[in-house]
Formats: structure tokens, sequence, C-alpha cells
């Protein structure tokens, strides 16, 4: 099990204010920030870390959710917040069946994802 990641950001300030609106409907929230780093999880503990750096190469970044009206709340908070769509919310069974997912660009052009692999229930 990852206990914890961590991506280089380019602007600390403007990636600190996109993700602390794009995670909000996972239940995630800014826990920590120091001058060239911060910490985002949920119930205190930080999980996913972005700090001062050249990224170089974009990374692939996803969050399992409980429900596809979540991926949705994610994708909608992303795009609102400066991300470029990647893939909006949808099955994409190239996976498998239930698979549910979105992808917005984060604003150093990593490839963020909330997901769900429920069966939709109606």
């Amino acid at each position: 099990m990852i206990d914890h990641m961590g991506i280089s950001v380019s602007d600390l300030a403007k990636s600190i204010a996109f993700y602390k609106q794009a995670l909000a409907p996972l239940g995630y929230e800014l826990i920590m920030s120091m001058d060239s780093f911060a910490g985002f999880g949920i119930g205190g503990k930080p999980d996913f870390w972005i700090g001062v750096g050249t990224p170089k190469d974009r990374v692939h970044v996803a969050f399992a959710t409980k429900s596809r009206a979540i991926v949705r709340a994610f994708y909608d908070a992303a795009t609102a917040a400066g991300g470029k769509d990647n893939g909006g919310p949808g099955i994409r069974e190239v996976y498998h069946p239930d698979y549910f997912g979105a992808f917005v660009l984060d604003p150093d052009g990593h490839n963020i994802e909330a997901c769900c692999h429920e069966a939709y229930l109606g």
C-alpha cells in the first residue's frame, strides 16, 4: 500500500489553489504548507504532496472515490479551478465495465483523475 506520494509543481501558490478546489469534493484538505511544499489529505494525514521543482515528466495520479457523483463533482471543481479537460466523466470500458473516471490536467500538465469502480445501481 502506498503511504504518500509527491509531485513537482512550478508555482506552489497556484497549485495549492488548484488542488484545494479540485480535491475538495473528495474530502481532501490542505493539511500542511511550508515554503516549498504542501500536503493534502483526509483526517489530518497528508498523503498527496506537491513541492516546488521542475516538472520535467508529467505524472498521472488517480484518486479513488466511492461514487460516480463524486467523480463528476471532482471534474467540475477541477475545471472550475483552471484545470484542462483531459477526459470528462464517463465509463472507461477499456479498463473494466464499471470503471467510471474523469481526467483533468493540473497547472503543470499532470494528469489528475478521480475514479469509481462500483457498479451503477441507479
